[in-house]
C-alpha cells in the first residue's frame, strides 16, 4: 500500500493554487494573494515566497462563514452588514491552515518568519475577488474550496508559493 503524497502549489502571477496528489494535478483554485506583492519581510503585508508546510488547522466543524478572531471561531457568522460595522477588518472565515516557512534566511527565522507572520491560507467574504492581489499577506479563497482542501490537506503538507 502506497501513501499518497499531497503538495500545493501557489502561482502569485497566475492566483492559483493547485492541489497535487503524488505530482498529479488534482484540482486547480482561484486565489487573492498580497495586494502589497511579494515579499518576506515582517510587517510589510506581503506574501511570502518559497517552501513552506501547514502546521496548523483551525474550523474543524465550524459553519461555513464563521469568523475568526486570533485563530479562535468568535460567535459571529459573517454578514455584508457586519463589514459595515467594522470597516476595517481583515475577515478571516470559515478554515485557516497556518503556514511555516521551510526555509532559513528566506522564510524562516527572525523579521522573515512566515509563521510569526501569521501567514494563513483562509475562506473570505463571497464577495471577495478571486484572481486578483488584494490581501494582508495571506492566501484568501473562497469559503466552498477552503473547506473542500482542508478535508484533505494535514499538518505537514507541503505549500509552496512561487511568483
Amino acid at each position: 500500500m502506497s501513501i499518497e503524497k499531497l503538495q500545493l502549489i501557489i502561482s502569485i502571477s497566475d492566483q492559483t493554487l493547485k492541489w497535487f496528489e503524488n505530482r498529479m494535478p488534482v484540482k486547480t483554485y482561484s486565489i487573492s494573494s498580497a495586494k502589497n506583492g511579494v515579499g518576506e519581510i515582517m510587517d510589510s503585508e506581503c506574501t511570502p515566497r518559497g517552501k513552506h508546510t501547514i502546521s496548523d488547522k483551525y474550523g474543524d466543524g465550524c459553519v461555513m462563514n464563521t469568523v475568526f478572531v486570533a485563530r479562535q471561531p468568535t460567535s459571529e457568522i459573517y454578514k455584508p452588514a457586519l463589514r459595515k460595522a467594522y470597516p476595517g477588518r481583515d475577515w478571516i472565515l470559515t478554515r485557516i491552515l497556518w503556514l511555516s516557512g521551510e526555509e532559513a534566511g528566506r522564510n524562516q527565522g527572525g523579521q522573515i518568519d512566515s509563521h510569526d507572520r501569521y501567514i494563513y491560507i483562509h475562506g473570505s467574504p463571497d464577495d471577495v475577488k478571486m484572481g486578483k492581489p488584494g490581501s494582508r499577506g495571506c492566501i484568501r479563497m473562497r469559503n466552498t474550496d477552503i473547506v473542500e482542501l482542508y478535508d484533505v490537506v494535514s499538518v505537514g503538507t507541503e505549500v509552496i508559493i512561487n511568483e
